[in-house]
């Protein structure tokens, strides 16, 4: 396996196929400009290839040479049920898509360990099922560290690994993660990454950080692909940059590229155009 596809044709055709294999990258983004509809993408075109690969060559296409799907698609979530990321997601992209993928697509969801320190009431976020057999247990619930940790050791090798989101970590009054233990555990992620061989995606919502910490989580991941707005004139356009990226810089550089103007369409997020340096 050379690389693992993001699953947007057009950037992983540019890239040499998708992302090395072992890769930690986050996805950074202004609110509304793309970052979220990229990780949806991503999650639902790899599981779709196992899902039904006639509709993933009808939308994704043939892969690259050096490209192997994964064997598995994981989503991590901090505060939303399973059925509230495929409702954003049905949101996002074609029914027809999401249907044929989303049975490949496992969910993780870590509310209650997120939510286990909090003033929020039991009843908002526990499974009815898990909350009566779990009364007068909640001090034994894992902490999110710990908790996140074992999905992503038990399920990382050789899969795509989607975590959303670090902004909730960063947001959060918890004692479990202050901020300055989110950029250790991204680069003992990383390092571990690169044995498993699969592809971990971080999403985090650009306004929820300063400059600082911005660049903390950055130096942290082995790729960190940036979604901006782009003013001019009396219109708004979404933009992407890969600011850093281990292994694919230096393909982009080579090429001059140094902004790719996106869209959201039927298929989700996807590239309408490509800047290069003139």
């Amino acid at each position: 396996m050379d690389r693992i596809p993001f699953g947007i044709r057009r950037l992983d055709t540019t890239i040499g196929g998708g992302a090395p294999p072992g890769s930690v990258v986050l996805l950074s983004g202004d609110a509304g400009a793309g970052a979220r509809e990229f990780m949806y993408t991503a999650a639902v075109m790899n599981g779709l290839a196992e899902g039904d690969p006639e509709l993933f060559d009808l939308y994704y296409g043939g892969l690259d040479d050096r490209a192997t799907t994964p064997g598995e698609v994981h989503y991590i979530s901090f505060t939303a049920a399973a059925r509230q990321v495929e409702r954003e997601i049905t949101l996002a992209m074609d029914d027809e898509i999401v249907e044929e993928s989303i049975g490949n697509v496992e969910f993780h969801d870590l509310s209650p360990e997120f939510f286990r320190l909090s003033q929020v009431p039991r009843q908002w976020y526990a499974d009815r099922t898990r909350a009566v057999s779990e009364l007068g247990q909640s001090q034994d619930r894992k902490a999110v560290p710990e908790a996140l940790g074992d999905r992503l050791t038990e399920h990382g090798a050789g899969n795509v690994v989607v975590i959303d989101s670090l902004a909730d970590l960063v947001g959060a009054r918890n004692a479990d993660l202050p901020f300055p233990d989110i950029p250790v555990l991204l680069k003992g992620l990383s390092r571990a990454a690169y044995d498993w061989g699969g592809l971990i995606l971080a999403h985090v919502n650009r306004e929820t950080l300063d400059a600082q910490q911005h660049g903390q989580l950055v130096d942290a991941a082995d790729g960190t692909l940036s979604f901006e707005w782009e003013s001019g004139g009396s219109s708004r356009a979404r933009t992407m940059i890969v600011k850093q990226f281990r292994g694919v810089l230096s393909r982009i550089e080579d090429e001059n590229i140094v902004r790719f103007e996106t869209e959201i369409g039927d298929a989700g997020f996807d590239i309408s155009d490509v800047r290069k340096i003139r």
